[in-house]
């Protein structure tokens, strides 16, 4: 087996190199830049840096260059990297209360407090080819004035006491675990599982959201709130007495709003699914917070019947880096076992058809036995 890989050394130097004659492409077009991954596909960019769990959009536009626009492969090398870089400390909880968002919408109140801000969005445009060379809609069609105020929906219901508490006492007594340096363990906290969440794949978290809306869950929300914008990273620095500000970066927020009809200990209110994600991520946010209510049903003594409720199913599937680097694992040489098991089926059919052979003799029309 290991002879074999050895052995083709030179055979994998020269896929290498042919990977990436194929990849540069016509070499009389213009070599694709970094700068115009990053300018030109933020979207695309911001679902590697979520799932790669690093922001950085220049790297990752080059993770995606490199990758030949693999979002896989590109998530893999951003991982790969952020294992390399050296470790200061935890960054303070990011404020987004009074996130000023670039884009701002709700399905629960069309006449909200702050307003609806569309920002810029494909929710609207027709699902055609634009002309070559022509940049669509005008964006200033969608802005509208950042000053005003814009308080969270579910602050406006939770004036009325209509939905949970944003955290229940004493939830965040203990600091959260870290999935990037400790083993995920069963049952997790909530504040775990949406670790996992955010660095899982959006088609399938998209997909498990999906199901629980037409019957295979509990979760069929509103959504409460969208916002993307940028918000002020900060880093307590012990030796200074004081948080450091780093920079900002741009999120994506959604918090869902799903009806609760009450129990014997609470009484009947709405309840919150929750959705973070660096950059333009809305698909993402939104999969992500349905998944996430449809995860606390053991808050709530609901039923677990369906596998978007299921914990473990969830979190132990969800990561790409690991499914992707499970099923290529089969492109391995695996002769060794190929030939086991072809040893082992032909002796099982040797065997039935013995038994075939006796059971004509005593009885034609009989069934061979297992």
């Amino acid at each position: 087996m290991y002879v074999a890989v050895k052995g083709g050394e030179r055979a994998i130097a020269n896929a290498h190199a042919l990977l990436a004659k194929q990849g540069r492409g016509d070499t009389d077009a213009a070599a694709i830049t970094a700068d115009q991954v990053f300018g030109q596909m933020g979207v695309l960019v911001s679902r590697v840096m979520t799932e790669g769990s690093l922001y950085d959009p220049v790297l990752a536009a080059r993770a995606l260059l490199q990758a030949q626009g693999d979002v896989l492969e590109a998530v893999t090398l951003m991982r790969s990297y952020r294992t390399t870089l050296p470790r200061f400390g935890y960054t303070e909880p990011v404020d987004t209360a009074d996130l000023p968002p670039q884009r701002r919408i709700s399905a629960t109140f069309k006449d909200l407090p702050g307003g609806q801000q569309l920002g810029a969005t494909f929710d609207y445009t027709h699902r055609l080819f634009f002309d070559a060379g022509t940049d669509g809609p005008d964006p200033r069609t969608a802005s509208s004035d950042e000053s005003t105020a814009m308080p969270r929906v579910a602050d406006l219901l939770g004036a009325s006491a209509l939905i949970e508490p944003d955290a229940r006492p004493g939830q965040d007594a203990a600091e959260p675990g870290d999935l990037t340096r400790e083993p995920a363990e069963f049952p997790m906290d909530r504040a775990q599982r949406l670790q996992a969440l955010a660095r899982g794949d959006e088609g399938f978290l998209l997909g498990l959201a999906y199901s629980s809306q037409r019957g295979f869950g509990s979760t069929h929300p509103f959504a409460g709130e969208i916002r993307v914008g940028e918000v002020e990273v900060e880093l307590d620095a012990p030796e200074l007495g004081f948080t450091v500000p780093l920079g900002r970066i741009e999120v994506t927020e959604c918090q869902m709003v799903n009806q609760f009809t009450g129990s014997s200990t609470a009484p009947a209110q709405f309840t919150r699914g929750y959705g973070l994600a660096f950059g333009r991520s809305e698909r993402k946010a939104m999969s992500m917070s349905v998944v996430d209510r449809a995860l606390r049903s053991a808050e709530f003594d609901e039923r677990v019947v369906s596998p978007v409720q299921d914990e473990e199913f969830v979190v132990g599937h969800s990561d790409n880096v690991q499914a992707t680097g499970f099923i290529e694992h089969l492109k391995l040489p695996h002769y060794v076992d190929f030939q086991a098991e072809l040893v082992l089926v032909r002796r099982l059919n040797r065997e039935f058809a013995e038994r075939r052979q006796a059971v004509d003799r005593d009885d034609p029309d009989g069934e061979v036995p297992a």
